[in-house]
């Protein structure tokens, strides 16, 4: 027999790390049970998100457009906020990433899906149904890919607030100047629009990751004039420059995977 005081069982505590290392959660060992603690406020901004998206789904059912589309902005607000918070207070969770998802899903995959059907594509009958099912579906299949495979350096395929942006803020443009309910070619130019979206979130482009930011470095003085300077852009007219800036993130992705191909063929060319 060990002469060691023996510790009840009950009274331990200890913090189980994930793989990595980071701590992520609590852990409370009892008899024959295991509790687990979550961290408050990363998940309180992911609720956050998760409302803002559903009453995106409810204004747009009440034909209220421009409210949804504008919850849908802060939903992406918000998204960006949890994960930046979790990192810098070290309190990343699997029960966190696995709920940001989830949010997402309802945010970004679900309600521009509904909003664009309830504004436009609704006039297109079946081809309007189909074409926000491909999206809802793609960014199903874009979360679940994120979920597995994780993107730290550079995301494969189109993040799915970018898409949801994409279709959004157009939304958002066309309420702006007045048009409540689009004309046939503008219901149709928003379902190839909401397709070429949804494509892009399951396509292997590749597309440059906010993550790799860090923003606790020092930066030169005039980066921070710069933000100011597109700030004050911005307020120009907030849908333009929010659309445009989804488009050419869109974009960067195809132009980004053509010009290596082309610099490829020349060094092959070179290379004869």
């Amino acid at each position: 027999m060990s002469n060691e005081e023996k510790v009840p069982l009950k009274s331990v505590e200890r913090v189980s790390p994930e793989a990595d290392g980071k701590t992520t959660e609590n852990t409370v060992r009892g008899p024959g049970r295991l509790k687990r603690g979550i961290y408050l406020l990363p998940n309180v901004i992911t609720t956050g998100a998760l409302f803002a998206g559903f009453y995106a789904i409810v204004a747009a059912m009440n034909g209220q457009f421009l409210p949804a589309t504008i919850a849908i902005f802060f939903a992406m607000i918000l998204d960006t906020a949890d994960g930046r918070v979790a990192r810098i207070m070290g309190t990343e969770s699997e029960f966190g990433a696995e709920y940001d998802s989830l949010s997402d899903m309802v945010a970004f995959g679900v309600a521009p899906a509904l909003v664009a059907f309830s504004w436009g594509l609704s006039q297109l009958g079946q081809f309007g149904w189909v074409a926000a099912f491909v999206y809802m579906a793609c960014a199903a299949l874009r979360l679940a890919r994120f979920n597995t495979q994780g993107e730290n350096a550079s995301f494969t395929g189109l993040a799915s607030p970018s898409a949801a942006g994409i279709i959004c803020f157009g939304i958002w443009v066309c309420v702006e100047h007045g048009i409540t309910e689009p004309s046939l070619v503008g219901a149709s130019i928003l379902a190839v629009a909401t397709v070429v979206a949804g494509l892009l979130m399951v396509s292997n482009f590749t597309y440059f990751s906010p993550k790799t930011i860090n923003i606790r470095e020092r930066i030169p003085f005039v980066t921070l004039v710069l933000i100011v300077m597109g700030f004050a852009v911005l307020m120009i007219d907030p849908p333009s420059v929010l659309l445009a800036i989804c488009v050419v993130y869109s974009l960067s992705g195809p132009f980004k995977a053509l010009w290596a191909k082309v610099k490829s063929e020349k060094v092959a060319e070179g290379s004869d």
